[in-house]
């Protein structure tokens, strides 16, 4: 008898949720810490930072250097098709570039030493102030509250993560810019640079620590390996080409950065927006955005019952319920779910740092039986008694309403942030 999809996938990640936790404890049981090798360089795994339903974050440090990383690995025992989704989360941190949102140093696709599909790891910058959900928890065992004035900077910053992507607008590939400025080189008599004049990059983007690889013009990553040398990376340009993964989405935007055309605005939404995944910088005043395994062009048009059964599952698997818009629990055909969905949780996610649990995480839902999801279609929900402002609880019901054309866009949420900014100074 066959297993139900749900429950095939639900055993396979347990399965590979015990493989990870057995090896990350593994330097408690052995007294020796658990190492990997990637590109040519073996780290060590210090402990478990965090975990998911085929994916576990952790504490690496590199052997040769000592320098330490979050290495995020994600098994993909559904063949290729796993690769494919796990990459998407790549390109979505190479797409954004902005100061509120995490940028990734480097990526790896891996055959699994146990033979059952691949491993994609990404190594992530180590904020070693855990993220806003560590602070709420601290809040809670201390018995302290956000002031509201750090609470709202908070927030504020998020919001501009957000805003960079809700207003997403593809620019022209370096590789073209480059080719562009060889030409206008040659015609002008000057020397050609050869080679490395097609993967310039700007100053901004640049990490000593992990410099760009030559020879890779998708905007892949390398670092130096043990004799200096460059250790490149498996790129998506590579793997197009040898027919591992075909990149089927977001055809737009990727056809046109290759033809090097600009676009209008793209919006895209993060759709797992919650304490959890904001970092906090080790200057302990900016907000870093995190987590892009469920970010997705932001606009979908539901055209009939089966397009919405199918954003009802990928919601129910990649947004946390407690955190969750509406409109993603009962997709109706004939409607079109936006980057509204990301204000919601925005407004969630400002709600729970300032009483410590989500607005549909209360004593009804979470001991009386009741429904998270039936609160959340309802807004059903109260502001705790608080010494908080009128405009921190004006700001944060102007997003949780059930209709997305009555909340408000992400301009007008910093600009409704600035003003309660204001009235505290």
């Amino acid at each position: 008898m066959a297993l139900p999809p749900q429950l095939l996938h639900a055993l396979e990640s347990f399965r590979d949720q015990a493989k990870d936790a057995i090896w990350a404890l593994s330097a408690c049981l052995c007294q020796q810490t658990p190492k990997v090798k990637i590109n040519g360089r073996t780290f060590q795994i210090i402990k478990v930072l965090g975990e998911g339903g085929f994916s576990f974050v952790y504490l690496a440090q590199d052997e040769h250097s000592g320098r330490q990383f979050a290495l995020k690995k994600i098994r993909c025992p559904t063949g290729q098709q796993g690769v494919k989704e796990a990459l998407r989360e790549v390109e979505a941190y190479r797409r954004f570039k902005h100061p509120n949102i995490i940028r990734i140093l480097d990526s790896a696709v891996v055959q699994d030493p146990e033979g059952e599909g691949q491993i994609v790891y990404l190594f992530l910058p180590l904020y070693k102030r855990g993220n806003l959900q560590d602070v709420i928890n601290a809040n809670v065992v201390n018995g302290r509250h956000f002031p509201e004035q750090e609470m709202v900077r908070l927030f504020r910053g998020t919001c501009l993560a957000v805003r960079a992507m809700h207003e997403y607008r593809p620019t022209t590939p370096q590789s073209a810019v480059a080719s562009k400025r060889a030409a206008a080189e040659a015609a002008n008599g000057k020397p050609n640079r050869g080679k490395a004049a097609a993967h310039d990059h700007d100053d901004d983007d640049h990490d000593e620590r992990f410099p760009q690889a030559e020879g890779d013009a998708d905007g892949g990553y390398s670092y130096d390996g043990p004799s200096g040398s460059s250790v490149p990376l498996v790129t998506r340009h590579q793997m197009d080409e040898e027919g591992e993964v075909v990149f089927d989405g977001d055809e737009e935007v990727t056809n046109a950065q290759q033809e090097g055309v600009a676009l209008e605005v793209v919006p895209y939404a993060h759709r797992d927006l919650k304490p959890g995944n904001i970092m906090i910088a080790d200057d302990g005043k900016t907000p870093i955005l995190m987590d892009f395994g469920s970010t997705m062009l932001a606009r979908v048009h539901i055209e009939n019952r089966s397009q919405a059964l199918l954003q009802q599952d990928i919601a129910a698997e990649q947004s946390t319920m407690a955190y969750r818009a509406p409109e993603l629990f009962d997709v109706k055909t004939g409607q079109t779910i936006d980057e509204k969905v990301d204000i919601w949780s925005l407004g969630c996610t400002l709600y729970a740092l300032a009483y410590s649990h989500s607005p549909f995480e209360n004593t009804q839902t979470t001991e009386q039986g009741g429904s998270i999801a039936m609160a959340v279609l309802n807004a059903q929900y109260k502001h705790p008694q608080s010494a908080y402002s009128q405009g921190l609880k004006n700001l944060i019901d102007s997003m949780l309403k059930v209709n997305p054309a009555d909340r408000p866009d992400i301009n007008q949420v910093i600009a409704m942030t600035d003003r309660v900014i204001q009235s505290l100074s």
